[in-house]
């Protein structure tokens, strides 16, 4: 019966006792001392020294050694530097294309797309977004390739939850009547997202020439801050003179009153 566990290899001890063999095999210069020596196989021993490379903090030099049955003539098999526990390690690489972010596109750079994007789709299939392909058929338009309905969905979310959808911080404190989707300044897009997104065309507003969502809004509103002036029209002041009341004229004491009597004083 075989032991679905194998026994670990015995440290041979004539491969272990050649320190200095797998010392010479290493360059002086950048060798620490000697820290282990770990049994790999029977007759094969891996020795293991410090490292002392600049930039190289908790690496180590491996080196394995062996020999042949029944002899005591060690050789070097090969030389490595493997990190220890606590070595300093670069990051896992990440291809360029995972690594890129909004925004790292600066001026005079290129920027390849896949050949298997999933945002897009070959521009001779039929769109599955049925506003892009009415006007498609009625213009004779066409492109190597279009968004996919994958890609619109991505876009549509990435834009939804950006600086520029309801939740931005313009759009919370703008009045609750102050929404893109009734500013006369917001150009709705075409195909099927301009249910919800539009293009700001207000020059003073902070949206100017960005996608914005039809609930987002902001202070430069086409319409929120009209304020509607009451007219008030006041009719001219008439005098009616067929109509005249007399009203006797009093004299102050002392004075001699006129013999031809009060004159009377009329208004109207």
């Amino acid at each position: 019966m075989v032991n679905a566990k194998s026994a670990a290899p015995k440290l041979d001890q004539v491969c272990a006792a050649a320190v200095d063999l797998a010392r010479s095999a290493l360059d002086e210069d950048h060798v620490g001392p000697h820290i282990a020596v770990v049994a790999e196989a029977e007759r094969v021993v891996t020795h293991f020294f410090e490292c002392s490379l600049p930039g190289y903090q908790g690496w180590r030099w491996a080196v394995t050694v062996t020999r042949v049955s029944r002899s005591k003539h060690v050789t070097v098999s090969e030389t490595v530097l493997l990190p220890g526990d606590d070595a300093l390690l670069a990051p896992t690489w990440v291809p360029w294309n995972e690594r890129l972010q909004p925004g790292d596109l600066g001026v005079g750079d290129l920027l390849p797309t896949k050949a298997d994007d999933d945002r897009l789709v070959p521009g001779y299939v039929l769109s599955d977004d049925p506003a892009v392909e009415e006007v498609s058929w009625e213009l004779g338009l066409g492109r190597p390739r279009t968004m996919s309905r994958e890609g619109r969905m991505e876009t549509a979310q990435r834009w939804y939850d950006g600086d520029h959808g309801p939740e931005a911080p313009i759009s919370t404190g703008a009045p609750a009547n102050a929404r893109c989707g009734t500013c006369g300044f917001y150009l709705p897009l075409a195909g099927s997202l301009r249910q919800a997104f539009g293009a700001c065309g207000n020059l003073f507003a902070p949206d100017d020439g960005r996608v914005v969502t039809a609930d987002h809004g902001c202070g430069a509103h086409s319409e929120v801050l009209l304020e509607t002036v009451v007219v008030v029209e006041e009719l001219p002041t008439v005098f009616d003179d067929n109509e005249i009341e007399s009203v006797p004229v009093g004299h102050s004491p002392g004075s001699v009153p006129d013999e031809a009597g009060p004159e009377p004083y009329g208004h109207s």
